[in-house]
């Protein structure tokens, strides 16, 4: 069907030649050049969404001018989301809203695009789906900018939320209860530490530049946007998808370069600076093998345990993002859990799904799936005795350390004694507090080998080596006798 000039598939005026004549080409035949039908004029129920160009080739209407995207795009599950549910056998039509353009995802309302035409230029989760409908915007693209919005909450009628929540797709519920949908005001207001704890300065981190509602607004915590690309990037391999990921979480070619080490790698060892006697998201040096203070005289050498190896190509994310169901042991249906809370060993309710609780180190009482379906541990008795034995001597350690410690500075840290951050000499006792701080990075819990199990897991033999160190650093330089076992569990640190 003829258009005329002012059709909206007109709006590249530069581009609306009929035809070039290559004069001076040097070919035998004229080449006559002219402008293609860019999309065809979307329905009127589709609320201006324009969804596919092509829909064989996967060709969305935006792609015909932000390529690149395009070309990131189609190698995302988002890209083959309709063939994804036709293909599962269990396609139903309340399903088809997340695997369509259409009102979710953006922050548009009513019935639009898929569901209210059921048309294929509709299907797949395109760029629409985030940034809203496009057709103004491409009748004047200096008018009119759809932006996405990267905030995540369970009642979000805008974002990944929208989909990506529900019985059988709980991230954002998971999320939710984690520590990165925590947003901290003190380090959010610093902007030092906002590349870490705000979504917005992570982003600026890594170097994002795209443009998204919540750019100059109010600080938002590590929201799904942080860790996933929504256009696809470097990380999404074709066939495989890797999570939509910025950075890789499987062989990484190095740990700086893992997506987790982003932030948790910072400080690791003793620093001149306030606070400086107390780690901060030492985890990719534990696994490394070179956190902690080294006493005079030690010969460093990193020591790596099996979770810092080669043979675990996951590092981080094969224990804390792990996703699996179960049966719910209240109704006999099926729990899902997408390892979106990060918890490496959770504690479950009574129906068998993860909880944020704080709980003991029990078979029945925490799920083992991190140590188990990786295939490191046997089952879910031998991941808990490993831990449990390594943890009781880690934690012994600890104790008999800082009763040492308490001997030299019985003011602990406060200013004046032997530890003191304030104070520009380093001391052998300072030191030994920051690799007593690192043993017990986690805190306190309801079972007091909480203390030390994140440390111990990811490697005992680093911290039992830092302490038996600085056990015989702090005895040589300070002229004491070897400390009487203490009690497990009973020392405290005496600054958190």
């Amino acid at each position: 069907m003829a258009r005329s000039w002012q059709s909206p598939n007109r709006w590249l005026g530069w581009a609306s030649l009929l035809f070039v004549l290559l004069a001076s080409s040097g070919c035998e035949e004229d080449v006559i050049y002219r402008d293609r039908v860019l999309f065809d004029d979307p329905p009127a129920a589709a609320g201006d969404f324009l969804g596919f160009s092509d829909v064989d080739a996967n060709e969305t209407v935006c792609g015909n001018c932000h390529v690149g995207k395009q070309a990131e795009w189609i190698l995302t599950a988002h890209a083959d989301a309709w063939e994804t549910l036709e293909e599962s056998g269990e396609s139903r039509a309340f399903c088809e809203g997340c695997h369509t353009v259409n009102e979710r995802g953006n922050a548009t309302e009513g019935s639009v695009g898929w569901d209210a035409t059921k048309d294929e230029r509709y299907q797949d989760v395109q760029c629409e789906s985030c940034h809203g409908p496009g057709l103004q915007h491409v009748q004047n693209p200096d008018a009119s900018q759809p932006l996405a919005s990267i905030r995540a909450d369970t009642l979000a009628t805008n974002g990944c939320g929208e989909c990506h929540s529900g019985a059988h797709h709980p991230f954002v519920e998971e999320w939710s209860e984690s520590g990165h949908a925590r947003l901290n005001a003190t380090p959010a207001g610093r902007e030092a530490c906002q590349s870490c704890h705000t979504a917005q300065g992570a982003l600026r981190a890594f170097g994002e530049r795209s443009e998204y509602i919540e750019k100059d607004s109010a600080q938002l915590p590590l929201t799904c946007a942080v860790c996933h690309d929504p256009h696809g990037g470097a990380n999404t391999a074709e066939g495989q998808h890797a999570g939509q990921l910025r950075f890789p979480v499987r062989n990484a070619p190095s740990i700086d370069e893992h997506l987790c080490a982003q932030c948790h790698n910072r400080r690791d060892a003793p620093v001149s600076t306030s606070h400086g006697l107390e780690p901060h998201a030492p985890q990719a040096g534990l696994l490394e093998g070179t956190a902690g203070w080294w006493a005079p005289g030690s010969v460093f050498n990193p020591i790596r345990g099996t979770h810092g190896s080669d043979r675990n190509p996951g590092l981080c994310a094969t224990c804390h993002v792990v996703s699996f169901s179960a049966e719910d042991q209240l109704t006999g249906g099926e729990i899902f859990t997408t390892g979106h809370m990060f918890n490496a060993i959770p504690c479950t309710d009574a129906s068998g799904a993860p909880t944020t609780d704080d709980c003991a180190y029990t078979v029945s009482a925490r799920s083992w799936q991190g140590c188990t379906a990786s295939g490191c541990h046997g089952d879910a008795t031998a991941a808990r005795s490993a831990l449990i034995s390594q943890a009781s001597s880690v934690l012994e350690l600890a104790d008999s350390l800082h009763t040492l410690l308490l001997i030299v500075d019985p003011t602990g840290e406060a200013p004046g004694g032997e530890i003191d951050d304030t104070n520009p000499t380093f001391t052998v006792a300072e030191g030994a507090i920051f690799n007593f701080h690192l043993a017990k990075f986690n805190g306190e819990g309801v079972d007091p080998l909480h203390s030390v199990a994140a440390t111990t897991v990811h490697n005992p033999f680093l911290i039992e080596t830092l302490l038996r160190a600085s056990i015989n650093a702090v005895q040589e330089s300070y002229g004491l006798a070897p400390p009487a076992p203490a009690p497990t569990g009973t020392a405290q640190q005496t600054r958190r």
